[in-house]
């Protein structure tokens, strides 16, 4: 991997259009992934492409002029400690505010890398495109700023916010919210009626790791295989699922864990500890994230829960 200062006037020129191409693509896949769920933030990303393409053809116009037709292949990560790139999957896959502050970062990064480099070298020419791509990099920051305020005013930019914010209620709070919640209330009758009807912690543990992995997997493929998602908007089947079944099996192994502790009366102590500080959290993610007021959430939830809990009293002390 070669140094940033060991590179000649024709490698940097070579590697400023290698990253010009790789910010066009990154941009390209941001503007075509956002155009259903985000189209006016898909719009700035294709007027960003075609800044990029300018660019491009620009530095190609100067390196061909100077150096010739043929331009060798160097790209950031033949470059030791150059600014690295993630794919743009990997940022979309964050949420949308990410990809925005990521593109704020890209622009920043380019603009870094074009002053540097002008200070690395002593041929004036070179200098002065150098600090010339900077000052470019700089005005396509302030063009995609003007570009935001045209295509996404804060009415629109509120709106795709929203349904962001909606996408994740739906995809990954709901269907983690009912694993929680059946993880939480559901073992607490065969843990405890384990607990009660033994007096032995270890076998209460046992129960409730079966209990809590059986109903993690069970939950698990019940909401992969509910609906596919594409009519709903509820998402990918399998992050669901997966959401849906470690959120249930959390939810069972938070109050089974405690009955590792060999004294019978302290196990029991925890868990109940535990029991309440799970029906609460419950209650403040429905408070948080569907609307539920917070009083009614905790009558409901823990009203469900005692019962449970006072089942698993009666049949383990039966």
């Amino acid at each position: 991997m070669r140094k940033f200062t060991a590179l000649t006037e024709q490698e940097i020129l070579a590697l400023a259009i290698s990253n010009e191409e790789e910010d066009g693509r990154i941009y390209a896949d941001f503007s075509y992934s956002l155009q259903e769920n985000y189209p006016d933030t898909a719009k700035i990303f294709a007027d960003m492409v075609r800044e990029e393409d300018e660019h491009r053809r620009h530095l190609i116009d100067v390196y061909v002029r100077r150096f010739g037709e043929h331009i060798p292949l160097i790209r950031r990560q033949d470059i030791a400690g150059f600014m690295s790139r993630k794919p743009a999957w990997q940022v979309q896959g964050q949420g949308i505010e990410a990809v925005r502050r990521y593109a704020e970062d890209m622009e920043r990064d380019a603009a870094r890398f074009y002053r540097q480099a002008a200070l690395r070298t002593h041929d004036a020419e070179t200098r002065k495109l150098l600090g010339d791509l900077a000052t470019a990099e700089d005005e396509h920051g302030r063009t995609a700023s003007d570009i935001a305020s045209r295509h996404l005013t804060d009415d629109k930019r509120g709106d795709e916010d929203e349904n962001a914010r909606r996408r994740f209620v739906l995809q990954i709070v709901q269907p983690g919210l009912v694993g929680l919640m059946d993880g939480s209330v559901s073992t607490l009758a065969p843990v405890f009626a384990a607990a009660l009807a033994t007096h032995d912690p270890h076998s209460a543990f046992l129960v409730g790791l079966a209990a809590s992995l059986g109903a993690g997997i069970s939950m698990g493929f019940a909401e992969a295989l509910s609906d596919d998602g594409a009519l709903s908007g509820r998402g990918k089947p399998l992050i669901r699922g997966l959401v849906c079944g470690a959120m249930t099996m959390a939810g069972g192994i938070g109050h089974t864990l405690p009955f590792l502790i060999q004294s019978f009366s302290a196990a029991m102590a925890v868990a109940i500890a535990v029991v309440v500080v799970e029906l609460f959290l419950i209650s403040w993610i429905r408070w948080r994230y569907q609307d539920t007021p917070f009083g009614s959430a905790i009558v409901q939830i823990v009203f469900g829960g005692a019962l449970v809990f006072l089942a698993g009293v009666l049949i383990g002390s039966s």
